[in-house]
């Protein structure tokens, strides 16, 4: 494992820790690509790429050099294509280089620079997935700022809360939004950069773009933030996890070992780009590669099943898979040429990898991570992918099983997963109470239950709290349960996830309601009560009125028992 990142731009040192042996077992292999060589050395387990440099401690650890290297740009590469979004109503693709990418980060860290943003300030971001946006991304990394991504589906109360825990320089949202009135805010449109400011009228991103702009990369240490992505527990307020350059880029690289990224590969994205998921486990190994993207702007099976004979990686989440047996042009022929498909962000039934195998006649690799730490865990790129599993520890990843004191078991017992690691976060932001309860003796305590067998491979069985992740968006119980509390005639409500096949898993509320009280439509009524203050996919899929919510001898609601009783409410299995 190596400790620090001290090596020029353009030179990566990856050692693996020589007890991890699943991936260890991958084929030796050596190719040159772009005057960069990846070498794959089982004897000694370690991973080299990159330029043939002197050392130099004192260089830059910003991860933008990492994911734009300027030596690549600057050459006959940077014409190569990075971006693909595919045209619509027969209008061709729209594709931007590598070189254009580049500049067109460089022209947002200069209208960043304009507006006030300086290395370690907050820019609050909440903007429809666009090529833009990933050039903001790392227009921000750039610059040395932190970059705070929030869902587009939140609402302007859910908002409120980030802009005044994260206290943003600036924030940029979708012209369709409101403005602050103690932050800056700025514009940025959804598209691509030809569309072209949205409105003129009120403060645009792209209208500052227009001066001139910030070349340089500013300094940045490994240990120094470079996002901090809002998650949370099942009560109390949600926590900005700060995940730093250094974090980042051995998450990224991890993966594109494991994952056997090699020239020419090309990945066809469908994933939101405000989420870890997209914009960093599929993005980030992808650029490290220098990967053609096909960056599609959502999820639709039709589009993605057009572009992906001309793809080789495909990453999603089961909800993704699901839709994509639904229509009946998916089959082996349009699948053959991908050579990755990967799922995570929500568990994957053993109904749908089997079914997606028979169709396709390629298993799905399924693995396990947090925004607080990255990817934990994959199945293995050779091997084999179980069901049910999430495979093995990464390159630089250690996962153990702790017992309810905290201590470690053997093999086979469940437990509270733990891990320590080179892609885990740096802490809560302002939270340093929360930061020191999350770690035991150094190790990470997930929150997530499971097993690991003799072999190192770790198995999940659920979670120590009751958060719901639905279509690979986390959901918090306690926070639909005190809105739902407050509807009128409302006693107590008690929000589960129940198993869905397109989902993963779905949210149910069960509702007490004063005596005398009715709801002819309970679905209706909880959802009227919430729309204005909760994001949709929030908003729970199944109402149930019940006489009373079960509870233990000490009064706690035993949500086990209402998970149990209605388990098959969705599958109907």
């Amino acid at each position: 494992m190596f400790s620090q990142f001290d090596a020029l731009p353009g030179v990566v040192l990856l050692v693996i820790s020589a007890n991890f042996r699943p991936f260890a077992r991958m084929q030796p292999r050596r190719v040159r690509r772009h005057g960069r060589t990846w070498l794959t050395n089982q004897a000694q387990n370690e991973f080299v790429c990159g330029f043939q440099a002197r050392q130099n401690q004192q260089v830059t650890q910003n991860l933008f050099h990492w994911l734009m290297p300027r030596r690549l740009i600057s050459s006959d590469f940077g014409a190569k294509p990075f971006l693909r979004v595919p045209g619509s109503a027969g209008k061709g693709d729209h594709v931007l280089s590598w070189a254009n990418v580049d500049d067109r980060s460089a022209q947002f860290a200069g209208a960043l620079v304009r507006f006030g943003v300086a290395a370690g300030d907050r820019v609050l971001v909440q903007v429809h997935k666009s090529t833009d946006a990933v050039a903001l991304y790392l227009a921000c990394l750039r610059i040395g700022a932190v970059f705070v991504t929030v869902n587009t589906a939140y609402t302007d109360a859910e908002v409120t809360y980030f802009a005044r825990d994260s206290q943003p320089t600036l924030v940029v949202r979708s012209p369709d939004r409101s403005t602050f009135d103690d932050v800056a805010c700025v514009t940025l449109a959804p598209g691509d950069p030809a569309a072209g400011p949205d409105d003129a009228t009120s403060p645009s991103l792209e209208r500052s773009a227009e001066g001139e702009p910030f070349q340089d990369v500013v300094h940045r240490a490994a240990t120094d933030v470079a996002a901090l992505l809002y998650t949370s527990g099942t009560t109390g307020r949600s926590k900005g996890a700060m995940l730093t350059h250094g974090s980042l880029l051995a998450n990224g690289r991890a993966l594109h070992e494991i994952w056997g990224f090699e020239p020419g590969d090309v990945l066809l994205h469908a994933l939101p780009v405000f989420h870890v998921h997209g914009l960093f486990i599929a993005l980030q190994p992808a650029m490290l590669n220098q990967s053609e993207v096909v960056f599609l702007p959502r999820f639709d099976a039709s589009q993605v099943i057009a572009h992906l004979p001309a793809s080789t990686v495909f990453m999603g989440v089961p909800t993704f898979y699901t839709r994509l047996m639904d229509d009946p042009a998916f089959g082996p022929e349009v699948a053959q040429h991908i050579r990755l498909f990967t799922s995570g962000s929500a568990p994957m039934t053993e109904l749908v990898h089997q079914a997606f195998e028979a169709r396709t006649g390629q298993r799905i690799l399924e693995r396990y991570g947090m925004t607080e730490t990255g990817i934990i865990t994959s199945n293995p790129l050779n091997g084999d992918r179980i069901a049910g599993t999430v495979g093995f520890a990464l390159p630089g990843t250690r996962i153990r099983i702790a017992d309810g004191d905290g201590s470690p078991v053997t093999a086979g017992i469940t437990g509270i997963v733990e891990m320590q690691g080179e892609g885990l976060f740096a802490g809560y932001w302002d939270m340093p109470d929360k930061t020191q309860a999350a770690f035991n003796h150094g190790w990470f305590i997930t929150g997530d239950v499971g097993s690991v067998d003799q072999n190192g491979r770790l198995t999940l069985e659920g979670r120590a709290g009751d958060m719901i992740i639905s279509g690979g968006l986390n959901i918090y119980p306690k926070e639909i349960e005190v809105m739902i509390d407050s509807l009128p005639g409302v006693v107590e409500s008690a929000v589960v996830g129940l198993p869905h096949n397109d989902f993963g898993e779905a949210t149910a509320a069960f509702v007490v309601l004063e005596p005398g009280r009715q709801w002819d439509d309970p679905m209706a009524e909880v959802s009227a009560g919430l729309a204005d203050h909760l994001a949709r996919f929030k908003v729970p899929k199944m109402v149930l009125v019940i006489p009373e919510l079960p509870r233990n001898a000490m009064a706690k609601v035993q949500k086990v028992a209402l998970r149990a009783e209605y388990e098959s409410a969705f599958t109907g299995t």
